[in-house]
């Protein structure tokens, strides 16, 4: 079975239980520790990854490591994790968990690149619309790309709305070219 399967598995279980008790908040925020732990330290990341390591001992290091840092909930969740051989998981997991938890609370991520810094205004009216063409609430995360001429391309999902001067003068050679 694909790691990418297996992590959306626990992240939907964990998600699951965490509406049902009412703590995704809580765990929401210890993911964010754990997520931001892991990414700062190597030596974290290879225990996890590690084939030699039982999952009780990985899981005790996570214990030690996250005293008083974490839920009992989320402490229990790492331990089912570590004990299933599922540690090295972990990373794929937490980025599931947020991208379900977005998914049902009707909240689409869209990557935005400009070619110009947009101003407040500009960015609430990009925002508003991509709000109206998705039908769900976005968070955007704007970005400046100097390889664009001018416009702005976003990315939804899988969708690419390119919107760059460079698209449009290419859309128009083609059509010059098939009118010639």
């Amino acid at each position: 079975m694909s790691t990418a399967i297996v992590s959306r598995r626990y992240a939907t279980a964990l998600l699951d239980v965490a509406e049902e008790g009412g703590f995704i908040d809580t765990v929401t925020a210890d993911l964010e520790v754990i997520g931001d732990t892991v990414a700062g330290s190597r030596d974290l990341l290879n225990m996890l990854k590690s084939p030699l390591l039982k999952g009780d001992l990985k899981a005790r290091v996570f214990k030690e490591v996250f005293k008083g840092m974490l839920s009992e909930q989320t402490l229990r969740f790492i331990d089912l994790l570590c004990r299933k051989k599922r540690a090295a998981l972990l990373a794929e997991v937490i980025e599931e968990y947020g991208a379900l938890r977005d998914e049902r609370n009707g909240i689409v991520n869209v990557d935005v690149h400009s070619a110009v810094e947009l101003d407040d205004e500009q960015s609430k009216k990009l925002i508003n619309e991509l709000a109206a063409y998705t039908g769900k609430k976005v968070r955007a995360n704007l970005s400046l790309d100097e390889q664009l001429l001018g416009g702005v391309t976003v990315k939804i999902g899988d969708t690419i709305l390119d919107g760059s001067v460079k698209h449009q003068l290419e859309m128009l050679r083609d059509a010059l070219r098939e009118s010639a």
